[in-house]
């Protein structure tokens, strides 16, 4: 009997034993939180083994982070393939279609949203600002400037080949009117009026050529052959080219003195807001202004520019993972992550590991304390 009760008692502290070790080995991953002194002297074991390589632990996560989960292989495996791309181009395709290309928002509409509002006035103000500097400017160059100085060089010599032609016509003009009967006509009323001017000696002239019709008749072709004459042509285009040359060196103003500018800005600056009509244009979508923008973002430019993104992503992957420190940042992590807190959530996913792990040292114990038992009283 005393046999038994022996082997009991043994089994019962070897499993009490066990189980308490094991228990308290668990606990002291976490605990103390803290290292205990007494005194300045430190207490074994405090603070717990978690807490006591905390800097350890969180470098080692670190690089189990960069090293095993987030390489760059697994990044472009996963994220950097057709499907991804081909689900990014369709993603990007119905966010531009919804909110942008399809809208039935105006541009006056996005133009309010990015802050910018009565574009139209402020529009037309800038136009009408914009021509009557321009006018301006124009202005203070004909006052000082002449048509020597302001018309191109060409155009000069084009108006310079242009004297013997204007000549030409003139005389052509001329002699066709002189020899018409309206010609005649006008002769013989120039001829009157110069009589008539001169009083007794205009009456004696009269009594001795006769009636002013028949003089007419005779000063007539002397007018058609002057208009004929070689030496009328070379006389007129020298008056005109002289003329002409003083022309270019007189300042526009003087030839436009007088003149009203004033309806002529106010027609331009009417002419410029009918035609441009920027409230008006302002009021359609950009689906008005073009129909086929969501056909070709879809079929050529987001394709392009989301295969480009991802080669491009790809290629600088690595770089932006390095410059991004994971590894530091999971580090940080740890660092600031309360123990307690870590304590809960590895109790909380290992906890029915940990009882069977105290469990297994009472059984261990009471194993050995039966095992002692034995050799006691074999021996004894």
């Amino acid at each position: 009997m005393n046999f038994i009760w022996t082997i009991a008692f043994m089994a019962i502290v070897g499993a009490a034993i066990g189980a308490v070790t094991n228990h308290l080995a668990i606990k002291m991953l976490f605990r103390p939180h803290e290292a205990k002194y007494i005194g300045s002297w430190r207490i074994p074991f405090t603070p717990g083994l978690i807490p006591k390589r905390r800097d350890e632990l969180a470098k080692q996560l670190g690089k189990t982070v960069i090293n095993h989960l987030l390489t760059p292989e697994i990044f472009k495996r996963k994220y950097f393939n057709e499907e991804m791309q081909e689900k990014t181009t369709k993603l990007i395709v119905r966010q531009l279609n919804e909110k942008i290309l399809l809208s039935d928002k105006t541009i006056a509409d996005w133009l309010k949203l990015g802050g910018l509002e009565n574009i139209a006035s402020m529009a037309n103000k800038k136009i009408e600002q914009q021509v009557d500097i321009q006018f301006n400017q124009l202005k203070s160059r004909f006052e000082h400037e002449t048509i020597r100085e302001l018309a191109p060089v060409d155009w000069q010599q084009k108006a310079d080949t242009k004297v013997g032609e204007i000549v030409a016509y003139i005389l052509e003009k001329g002699e066709g009117f002189f020899d018409s009967e309206q010609g005649k006509i006008t002769v013989k009323n120039l001829i009157d009026d110069f009589l008539s001017t001169k009083g007794t000696l205009g009456s004696m002239i009269q009594m001795f050529v006769g009636e002013s019709s028949s003089l007419a008749g005779k000063v007539q072709p002397e007018i058609l052959k002057f208009l004929r004459s070689p030496g009328t042509k070379n006389m007129l285009e020298n008056i005109v080219r002289n003329e002409w040359e003083k022309l270019k060196d007189r300042p526009i103003v003087e030839m436009i003195g007088g003149f009203d500018f004033e309806p002529v800005i106010t027609n331009v600056k009417k002419y410029l807001t009918d035609q441009l009509a920027i409230e008006e244009r302002l009021g359609h979508s950009l689906v008005f202004y073009f129909p086929e923008a969501a056909e070709w973002t879809q079929t050529k430019l987001v394709p392009k520019l989301t295969n480009f993104a991802f080669i491009e992503a790809e290629a600088k992957l690595e770089e932006v993972l390095r410059k991004m420190k994971l590894e530091d940042m999971v580090k940080e992590q740890v660092d600031s992550f309360p123990v307690e807190r870590l304590e809960d959530i590895v109790l909380g996913i290992s906890k029915r590991e940990f009882k069977m792990i105290t469990v297994l040292g009472g059984f261990l114990g009471g194993l050995i304390g039966i095992i002692q038992g034995i050799i006691v009283f074999i021996t004894g």
